[in-house]
């Protein structure tokens, strides 16, 4: 929920997708930016914030 505070006034739509299997994935405009199937963990903040940066920065 930080995410969402730190960019409410960028974010446009967030959609929430449940899923099975220990997927737990996170996508910014059709780029992923985590995948926990990939890694085997999930994602601290700061890594999930810096992987959006990254995409605005383009």
């Amino acid at each position: 929920m930080k995410l969402l505070e730190y960019y409410k006034h960028d974010i446009e739509q967030l959609q929430l997708v449940p899923a099975s299997g220990g997927k737990f994935e996170v996508t910014v405009d059709d780029a992923q930016v985590f995948s926990k199937l990939e890694t085997d963990r999930f994602p601290e903040y700061e890594e999930i914030k810096g992987a959006i940066e990254a995409l605005i920065a383009g």
